[in-house]
């Protein structure tokens, strides 16, 4: 599993951004990833662990796990 740092998260849009600790770009996360992980919400320097998956064309973080 990959594991990064919360830049930002809103819960008001739902989603937010991971930066992984390896470097590289931005993880896009949604609440859905948050609510299936049992999480209401993600603070800015949390650090977690993900998978990533791709859907649609994009790339986003799942199977969140708090650090």
């Amino acid at each position: 599993m990959a594991t990064g740092v919360v830049k930002w998260y809103n819960p008001t849009k739902r989603f937010g951004f991971i930066q992984p600790e390896a470097g590289g770009n931005d993880v896009f996360v949604h609440a859905t990833a948050l609510e299936a992980a049992g999480l209401s919400s993600l603070n800015e320097n949390q650090r977690l662990e993900y998978e990533l998956e791709d859907s649609k064309g994009k790339t986003s973080a799942v199977r969140l796990k708090l650090l």
